[in-house]
């Protein structure tokens, strides 16, 4: 058998129990492992206690420095076909190395979500501007427009995403490619050990609060939403937890108001089955929430925001109600909590959701089928490229010669201590 090597540079060691990127990059590694694939994962950041276990899976570790010709060393070694990167910042950190010592690797591009376009909502929400009018010239919106571009195919979570890169920045449509949450579809036998309306109680937020959106999220629930909720179900609480809580996120704390912050959950999926209504009020953000696919997974209804559920539906219905205004949020939340057929209607439409849209099986064998004859027709598929060719030529020099100018001075600092 043919055994393909992958590199996969990442911009941290994943943590799928603390974000839902992490989670991404598991089901990703996982997926060329299963189809026979030797798997490098290479990472110049820290680990953490909540660091997956790559190598309990057979995934080989390898630990990298920024700016550090022992990368070139690396990468010659493993002479990898397909080379993967975690995030357009690692792109422009690492691809000219990669051009540099593997020019016929495929290079492939997992953007998370659209960095330009989360951050561009951020500011449209902090400053009242129009988003037209912010996310098309920013310089982040370059610098990820150009990872994409010098890239062979980038891999995007979100099928709102895939129309704002075809209409408005005119990508073409070979260079980018849909690839959703890969998810175990939910079976009758699983369905039936689900937690029921009666025996579940209050209501649940969860969040990396590293993550902008999820802790003005937050914010907005103690806020815009739960005084009046408290006030319309007195008996109700509201749960909060998430990886990296700040102080700040653990001083919202509050038993006299039933706003309860436990912090990191063990296992999110358990925490959220508990519960009877998953809330989230988010204003600004991009891609396909994670929360969202964890609640469907436990049969848990949420209420969210436009925003929230973007792309993430369909044409199907939610798994409970939209809701963009303050006052018609509550009323949803309220409504859903105390009926129980609307939450056992919102609870199917979640399955329906989670199997038609996220079941892996339908997704992983097309994309290996893509990603084999993208390496056969390589060079062809790059000639049709010429803006990533320039943009290669162009910008791959200016970062190449930042980062030696970088590693010069590294050693130059070294050498320094060491004479004195």
């Amino acid at each position: 058998m043919n055994v393909k090597r992958i590199l996969i540079i990442g911009m941290v060691w994943p943590e799928p129990t603390s974000s839902a990127a992490g989670t991404r990059m598991i089901q990703l590694i996982n997926l060329f492992l299963s189809t026979h694939h030797e798997v490098y994962f290479a990472c110049a950041a820290s680990k953490s206690d909540f660091s997956f276990p790559l190598q309990d899976i057979g995934v080989i570790e390898q630990p990298i420095i920024l700016n550090d010709s022992g990368f070139n060393l690396l990468l010659k070694q493993i002479d990898p076909e397909i080379v993967l990167f975690d995030r357009f910042m690692i792109e422009e950190q690492y691809g000219w190395r990669v051009q540099q010592e593997c020019p016929d690797a495929l290079r492939l591009l997992d953007t998370e979500d659209l960095h330009f376009l989360r951050h561009a909502r951020q500011q449209a929400i902090k400053t009242g501007q129009s988003i037209d009018q912010l996310f098309i010239h920013t310089d982040m919106a370059k610098r990820e427009i150009a990872s994409i571009l010098r890239c062979d195919l980038s891999l995007i979570i979100s099928e709102v995403e895939i129309q704002i890169l075809e209409q408005q920045f005119h990508i073409a449509d070979n260079l980018i490619y849909y690839l959703p949450f890969l998810e175990d579809e939910l079976s009758e036998q699983g369905i039936k050990q689900w937690i029921n309306y009666e025996e579940r109680e209050g209501f649940v937020f969860i969040g990396n609060y590293l993550h902008e959106p999820n802790w003005h999220t937050l914010q907005y629930l103690k806020t815009k939403i739960w005084p009046e909720m408290r006030k319309r179900l007195p008996k109700a609480a509201m749960h909060i937890y998430g990886a990296y809580a700040a102080p700040k996120v653990m001083q919202l704390h509050n038993e006299k108001e039933r706003f309860f912050v436990h912090g990191r959950a063990a296992d999110a999926r358990t925490i959220i089955s508990k519960h009877k209504v998953l809330l989230a009020p988010i204003q600004f953000g991009a891609g396909v929430k994670g929360k969202f696919i964890d609640a469907m997974q436990v049969g848990t209804p949420t209420v969210t925001t436009s925003i929230g559920a973007e792309a993430m539906k369909g044409n199907l219905d939610w798994n409970g109600i939209i809701a963009d205004e303050p006052d018609h949020f509550i009323a949803a939340a309220v409504n859903l909590y105390e009926d129980k057929y609307l939450w056992h209607t919102s609870q199917q439409n979640g399955i329906r959701i989670l199997n038609q849209r996220y079941g892996k099986a339908q997704f992983n064998s097309i994309f290996m089928e893509r990603i084999q004859l993208l390496i056969a027709s390589l060079q062809a598929h790059r000639q049709q490229n010429f803006f990533g060719q320039l943009l290669q030529y162009h910008t791959a020099s200016s970062t190449k010669y930042m980062s030696l100018w970088i590693e010069e001075k590294n050693k130059n600092r070294i050498t320094a201590k060491d004479l004195n």
